[in-house]
């Protein structure tokens, strides 16, 4: 059993690494999930299931310091304080680098962001950012999107503590396609509190030359990215979705869009099945493919607006 690896085919996990064995299929894929801001990698557990249910080896690294339960990191918030973005890319780049074969990675939220930079490195065989932070350079930003990350951003003493939410917060940004009672069951199951460092280091990307989020937006070695989120979405809203598209099309590499109709932020939503099953499928298909013609480059002005 290689290390990080946990006997049980993947089923459960203590907030840490959830793997399972490859299968002997020729057709089975190595697939890196990578959680978001407010969860660790219970929040993959029903994906990671589905997936290893295909035929597929699935790898769900928590952040460094986050491979504990959610009701333990809720109890004592420590190691979420002054979490910085590269130290957390590089924590994957090591993980992806000792598998025997690129794999597909998906990243959802914050480690959507993670995703395109990984995939910025040359790693991966093709990636998709779901509901994706931006890196430097996507320039749209809907008051949606700045009203989730506030409870960070208002306070710049806040820059190496972690930044919780209330539950009526979190309905509001992660969970509003769903009931009350549903986002509070979700709430209680997977929520943690945030690390308010990588807000501000994403959050000002655009005025920092040294930005942890710049990413090579016509890099030729970039494998194929989807970038998906959910109409309902208010933390990547598809405005923004669309807007970091317009950045990485400029990559000779294969780059699309996809958003799916009624869904927010949180990937457990009902119906996560039709997503998870798009998103590897199109990985699949395309995973290795011929750069494609690269668009042209759409100017962008910094801007804020209400969708």
């Amino acid at each position: 059993m290689e290390a990080h690896e946990v006997p049980d085919r993947g089923r459960t996990t203590t907030g840490g690494f959830m793997s399972t064995n490859a299968s002997d299929s020729a057709s089975a894929e190595t697939i890196v999930l990578i959680h978001g801001m407010w969860m660790t990698p219970l929040s993959w557990e029903h994906w990671t299931s589905h997936y290893i249910d295909r035929g597929h080896r699935v790898l769900a690294p928590a952040w460094p310091g986050l491979d504990k339960e959610p009701e333990e990191l809720r109890r004592d918030p420590s190691p979420l304080r002054g979490i910085d973005i590269t130290e957390v890319v590089d924590h994957y780049d090591k993980i992806i680098r000792g598998l025997d074969r690129p794999p597909i990675i998906i990243g959802h939220s914050f480690g959507g962001l993670f995703a395109q930079l990984l995939l910025d490195r040359g790693l991966g065989a093709a990636g998709v950012a779901l509901g994706t932070g931006a890196p430097k350079g996507v320039l749209k930003l809907p008051y949606s999107t700045l009203r989730a990350a506030w409870p960070a951003l208002r306070n710049p003493a806040n820059l190496k503590k972690e930044t919780p939410l209330t539950p009526k917060q979190f309905h509001w940004c992660f969970t509003n396609a769903l009931s009350r009672d549903e986002s509070d069951a979700v709430y209680e199951r997977y929520y943690i509190p945030g690390s308010a460092r990588p807000f501000f280091q994403a959050g000002l990307a655009n005025f920092n030359p040294n930005a942890k989020t710049k990413v090579d937006f016509k890099n030729p070695a970039r494998a194929p990215l989807l970038l998906a989120t959910g109409t309902e979405d208010r933390i990547c809203p598809p405005s923004v979705n669309e807007s970091n598209f317009k950045q990485q099309r400029k990559a000779p590499s294969l780059t699309e869009h996809k958003e799916f109709p009624g869904r927010s932020h949180f990937p457990g939503q009902d119906g996560w099945e039709e997503v998870a099953d798009y998103l590897l499928n199109w990985a699949v298909a395309r995973k290795g493919a011929g750069a494609a013609q690269p668009a042209e480059a759409v100017p962008e002005q910094v801007s804020t607006s209400p969708s």
